[in-house]
């Protein structure tokens, strides 16, 4: 994610020297692609059960934050405008924070869709009612008869 996020950054600053008026249209596109492929990525692991999926997800996010920061940073010196090492500090506080939540929101809808559609998938819900099917369990404490009424 952060290769990702640090290639659409540069992608964009590339395209902001040549076409400087024509920067917002491009810089929607990225970001929508940004945040729709951090959100069908996560829908894809809740949808097949990856086991902790909503912490894997939280651990991307602040990983991408940090490395699209620096990748960001060194993309742009090499590739752009030549920019500086002072680039760094606020690239790795405000750029990082943008990043991590650029991951993680989207992350968290996917994981809440894609575990939604894993149910019905699988055919199975939280809500199910027992058929005559379904062997029941036995009771720790067993039902009283009811008493008739006098």
């Amino acid at each position: 994610m952060a290769l990702l996020h640090a290639a659409a950054a540069v992608a964009t600053a590339k395209f902001a020297v040549f076409q400087p008026t024509d920067r917002t249209f491009v810089t929607v596109i990225a970001l929508a692609l940004l945040v729709g492929t951090v959100a069908l990525w996560s829908a894809i692991d809740a949808w097949t059960g990856l086991a902790d999926a909503g912490r894997t997800w939280f651990i991307a996010a602040l990983v991408a934050g940090v490395g699209a920061g620096v990748l960001t940073v060194v993309g742009r010196a090499v590739l752009v405008d030549r920019t500086g090492v002072s680039a760094l500090a606020s690239a790795l506080t405000g750029g990082a924070a943008f990043t991590a939540l650029l991951v993680l929101v989207p992350a968290g809808l996917g994981l809440l869709v894609g575990g939604r559609l894993g149910t019905r998938y699988r055919g199975t819900s939280d809500d199910t009612e027992d058929t005559e099917d379904t062997p029941r369990k036995p009771s720790p404490r067993p039902r009283r008869e009811a008493e008739p009424a006098h």
